[in-house]
């Protein structure tokens, strides 16, 4: 059975394609701590606005499918037919936990 790759050989192998890189010539780019990749952070952020800028949509109501839906949910289903339930025999037991007799019993 094949194990699973655990979390640190997936680090292990992280740490090595970051040093191949280096090594190859890659530059990595050191910035300093608390600058933010917003182009304005001067400000609180602004949502990507394209739900909050369309105008508000009036409802279309459909009266009759509510009304069908409520008639549907309101139809209470048959109940099944109570089976029929045969005897069954019930082992009777002593104080002790002596099996003493068999009883039909109804449920």
């Amino acid at each position: 059975m094949k194990r699973p790759i655990s979390k640190a050989n997936i680090r292990d192998e992280i740490d090595q394609q970051i040093a191949d890189y280096i090594d190859n010539g890659g530059k990595v780019d050191e910035i300093q701590r608390g600058l933010s990749g917003r182009d304005d952070s001067s400000g609180p952020m602004k949502p990507d606005g394209t739900t909050f800028q369309q105008p508000k949509q009036g409802r279309t109501y459909v009266p009759e499918v509510i009304a069908a839906m409520d008639a549907r949910r309101n139809v209470k289903p048959e109940k099944p037919k109570a089976k029929k339930t045969r005897p069954r025999k019930k082992m009777i037991y002593d104080d002790f936990g002596e099996p003493l007799r068999w009883e039909w019993v109804e449920e």
